[in-house]
């Protein structure tokens, strides 16, 4: 997942801007959520220092503060290198401070047309979604799902386990961060992932690599994050 961040000192603007940004990720169903958007450069780059996933970040240059958009980029590369960073602004002339900090800015949004606006940033969102993908694809092993047309991408090592839901046919991913339920079984997935990927029961395919403890007196798998789940004594001896 990514996560959006907007920083735009102008309320009524700001507005508009996440307006755009919130609409395209549920028209185009991305995997994106909007993480802050704020005036004050120093608690995005709070957040950001905390945050988890890859950032997307639409700045503005001038943020009457004593940090500008420019320096602020320069301060988020230091933490999120692989983020994707977009300036809107009213002064065209400034695109070249963007070579001038070193930041590799994604795109340069001009506010002066808001019909430009709109299809810039749908565009930027767009292209960061297909990049992040490929960059992961490319560093991590990834398993892709996909619910009703939106495609989920999740790291193999964020991945707990997957335990058959109630629902028929479906099966929930546990993930570090989150939960999703799609359409599958557990033998399917037990086809198509790697082989830290090992059935303990029935009803539970668990990752080794992110099991914590194994009580196989009460046989209960304990998580990092608290989660557990169940073996059974059949498939023990094969964890």
């Amino acid at each position: 997942m990514l996560d959006i961040f907007v920083c735009e000192d102008n309320a009524a603007q700001r507005r508009t801007v996440v307006n755009i940004i919130q609409n395209t990720v549920l028209i185009e169903e991305l995997d994106m959520q909007l993480a802050l958007d704020t005036g004050d450069p120093y608690m995005l780059l709070k957040k950001v220092k905390t945050s988890q996933n890859t950032g997307i970040y639409f700045l503005d240059i001038d943020l009457n503060s004593s940090m500008n958009g420019m320096k602020l980029a320069q301060q988020i590369r230091l933490y999120d290198p692989r983020g994707f960073i977009i300036f809107i602004t009213a002064h065209s002339e400034l695109s070249y401070m963007t070579f001038q900090y070193r930041v590799e800015a994604m795109d340069f949004v001009l506010k002066d047309n808001p019909a430009e606006v709109k299809v810039k940033l749908r565009e930027c969102l767009l292209n960061a979604m297909e990049r992040h993908t490929l960059q992961t694809n490319k560093t991590h092993k990834v398993y892709t799902l996909e619910i009703g047309g939106r495609k989920i991408s999740v790291d193999y090592e964020d991945i707990l386990f997957f335990e058959t839901s109630s629902n028929i046919h479906k099966v929930i991913l546990h993930a570090k961060d989150r939960q999703i339920e799609f359409p599958s079984t557990l033998k399917e997935l037990t086809g198509v992932l790697d082989s830290n990927f090992v059935r303990c029961h029935r009803a539970f395919l668990v990752n080794k690599n992110n099991i914590k403890e194994v009580d196989t007196k009460n046989r209960i798998i304990y998580f990092a994050n608290g989660e557990t789940c169940l073996m059974s004594t059949r498939m023990m001896k094969g964890l």
